[in-house]
């Protein structure tokens, strides 16, 4: 909780300092992922995290709260962008189970690395290659539900487009990611199972830049069912408020289905970034 509490303070400290790396236009680095990297909320993008150009380095910080009726995740973390091509990504996160007052924690470390394209300037979509490995602090309830490993790393491609007024004169961008994955519930409940081995999910994010400082969007995320409890897909809509190049502020509904078969967890989501 102590390293959650000085993350966020980061993150408040970085919004109001003046950015190093400006080079990119307003919100086009996306927001942060829960698990850290660079994009939605749910899914990970193309973008890399900040406003980094090729000759730029880049920090960011963030915290973020998901809450739905029957648990609560709590995210803090940060990232690096070397020269718009190499991010560096950790997060940790606590899941609160309120049916069962319990705790489980991850960390997550990850990479991202951009292998063409450019989201904005490139007449094709910005293509990018990115590993997150994950540890659980304690294994002991997702053993019992039939979890193989308190460790997993999942590997994704994703690739982003941003096409400047094609919807009635509004920015509209897109996001499609393929994950190989052996995680349940993202990791917080272990990962694989008894007969199970990864799958390849797709993960996908549109979303329409209402003007410089505000986007609306919506995002998917497929999910396995290794442990046989029902785990469902996850899905939301967000809205993202960019004030500067220092801030960004998150909001959400989020549909997170059923969880360790504790089904109607739907509830909000909100995150802030700051940027250095």
């Amino acid at each position: 909780m102590r390293r959650l509490l000085s993350s966020g303070a980061i993150a408040l400290l970085l919004s109001a300092t003046p950015c190093l790396a400006g080079g990119k236009l307003l919100a086009t680095p996306g927001v942060s992922q829960f698990e850290g990297a660079a994009g939605g909320g749910l899914v990970p993008w193309a973008q890399l995290a900040g406003y980094a150009t090729e000759n730029e380095v880049a920090f960011s910080g963030y915290c973020t709260r998901v809450d739905v009726d029957d648990f609560t995740l709590d995210t803090c973390g940060a990232q690096f962008n070397l020269f718009d091509r190499l991010e560096l990504s950790y997060a940790e996160q606590r899941l609160d189970v309120q049916p069962l007052t319990l705790e489980l924690e991850q960390k997550i470390a990850g990479f991202k690395l951009r292998l063409a394209g450019d989201l904005v300037y490139s007449p094709y979509p910005q293509v990018s290659l990115g590993v997150m490995h994950k540890q659980l602090d304690d294994a002991a309830v997702p053993y019992a539900l039939g979890a193989q490993d308190d460790t997993g790393t999942d590997i994704y491609l994703a690739v982003s487009k941003l096409h400047l007024g094609v919807l009635a004169g509004y920015n509209l961008l897109w996001n499609i990611t393929a994950r190989r994955t052996e995680a349940n519930e993202a990791g917080l409940l272990g990962y694989g199972a008894a007969d199970a081995s990864p799958q390849l999910l797709l993960e996908g994010s549109v979303a329409v830049l209402l003007d410089k400082r505000f986007a609306l969007g919506v995002e998917y995320r497929e999910k396995p069912d290794n442990l046989g409890l029902g785990e469902d897909d996850w899905r939301d809509l967000f809205v993202a408020w960019f004030p500067n190049k220092h801030l960004s502020v998150t909001a959400a509904w989020v549909d997170l289905g059923r969880i360790a078969a504790i089904e109607g967890q739907d509830g909000w989501y909100l995150s802030i970034m700051g940027y250095y």
